[in-house]
């Protein structure tokens, strides 16, 4: 087991004031004059200091933190390591510009990419700065190097906010809601929902390729862009098999397979990378998110002739593997060995599934419990049907944040919670989040 970090705000959940407090409540009214409206805060709590898997805010209170920055803090919150390694980094340069003169991290990164991403098959990577960034930069490689165009998504699929990755997307409201046109050779197919099609992987898979054969043509698809747990959409793991079938047709019909690992992985789903659960070896591979604890870094990871078939100058970014970012990424990807949170990642979500299935015994609202590693969710439904019940996922979110415990909510109907702790959570911390949560399901069922 991983102990959580010594720290020196404590390591228990404690309220001293109401949630928000007054001090937040003060800095919240300032941002009504500053900050645009159309960024949200789930919870306007605002944040002074952290560690391990607790948050600190102005007004004094300690938050148990169930979401990890949404599947960022991995390693957890203020790890020396981590500190360190950024420390020193800032002390020596924040920015050359890895296009203009380059630097030793952005190599190490770009080397235990390749070693860490699944297939001992030659690898190159090129780092970003987002997971947007780093979808959007796989499409326009896989494009270049088949010459076709045509990509293929899924539903439920979120991959990024830019115009491409808005394309990419399948949820409308908030994320596409009056932003178009988007980038078009664009095509959706069903995913494999388990909870709502009940089809097995190998089924599902040809639901979802004939639709491609009859709609789009093999030979016009550059590539098959897939989460191989979704995150956004649900935390949606596909039936066995499923991604197995994908990968084999992809294979035969000259189609990049795409992994956005961008929430599943690094030690997320316990396992390194989500894909490894079915043996899947992607041709390209987009990471962000966990990767550098906090710092902005994402990657795209690929066979080395794909990466290698754009030509100079056709990658790149004035910030894309910031050498702050880098350093960073390094200091994670140590942590994560160090303290074997794969190991800690499985032990997580064993615990957690253990609870949420008995708590489905005794509420009618929880219609499936689902997940891998400590990437748990459970889907709210309307008593005795799979209907949408998004007002009980909105009650338990709100009811998780005043007890002082961070809870998200996820899905296309919004009705999912999603549990994505810091892997460095303690098993008591856990225990006492779990509590709260519980009591929160049972207040709304």
């Amino acid at each position: 087991m991983v102990s959580s970090l010594e720290s020196s705000i404590g390591t228990e959940r404690k309220l001293v004031t109401e949630l928000p407090g007054p001090k937040s409540r003060a800095l919240h009214e300032r941002r009504k004059g500053s900050v645009s409206a159309g960024l949200t805060n789930g919870f306007p709590i605002y944040i002074e200091r952290a560690s391990g898997a607790i948050l600190q805010d102005v007004d004094g209170n300690q938050i148990l933190d169930l979401g990890s920055g949404i599947a960022v803090t991995t390693i957890g919150h203020a790890v020396p390591e981590l500190i360190d390694a950024v420390s020193a980094q800032v002390a020596a340069f924040t920015h050359t510009c890895f296009m203009v003169t380059p630097y030793e991290s952005y190599i190490e990164v770009c080397e235990e990419l390749a070693a860490l991403t699944p297939g001992t098959h030659a690898k190159t990577s090129a780092l970003f700065n987002s997971g947007a960034e780093a979808v959007e930069n796989a499409v326009k490689i896989a494009r270049l190097a088949t010459g076709r165009q045509a990509i293929i998504v899924f539903d439920h699929a979120y991959h990024g906010r830019t115009n491409l990755t808005m394309a990419l997307t399948s949820k409308n409201m908030p994320y596409k809601d009056r932003f178009g046109p988007f980038a078009g050779e664009v095509y959706r197919v069903p995913m494999s929902y388990p909870f709502h099609d009940g089809l097995n992987g190998p089924d599902a898979a040809a639901r979802a390729i004939n639709m491609i054969e009859t709609q789009v043509g093999a030979g016009n698809v550059a590539a098959l862009l897939i989460e191989p747990i979704q995150g956004e959409g649900g935390f949606i793991v596909p039936a066995d098999g499923f991604l197995t079938a994908l990968s084999e047709w992809t294979t035969k019909n000259g189609v990049v397979f795409i992994a956005d690992e961008i929430q599943s992985g690094f030690c997320r789903s316990g396992d390194w990378f989500a894909v490894n659960h079915e043996g899947v070896i992607p041709d390209i591979v987009t990471t962000a998110k966990g990767l550098a604890g906090g710092m902005p870094l994402a990657g795209v990871t690929g066979r080395a002739e794909l990466m290698n078939a754009v030509h100079e100058g056709g990658l790149g970014g004035t910030y894309g593997g910031n050498p702050v970012a880098a350093v960073a990424a390094l200091a994670s990807i140590r942590t994560m060995r160090d303290r074997n949170l794969v190991a800690r990642a499985r032990e997580i979500g064993d615990q957690l599934l253990k609870d949420l299935t008995s708590l489905q015994q005794d509420v009618a609202i929880i219609g499936d419990v689902r997940g891998r590693g400590a990437m748990i969710a459970f889907e709210l439904v309307q008593p005795g049907t799979k209907n949408p019940n998004a007002a009980a996922a909105k009650s338990i979110v709100s009811y998780c944040n005043s007890n002082g415990v961070i809870a998200l909510s996820c899905g296309t109907y919004g009705n999912v919670i999603r549990l994505l702790p810091p892997l460095v959570i303690t098993d008591e911390q856990l225990a006492d989040g779990f509590a709260v949560l519980a009591s929160a399901v049972r207040s709304a069922g």
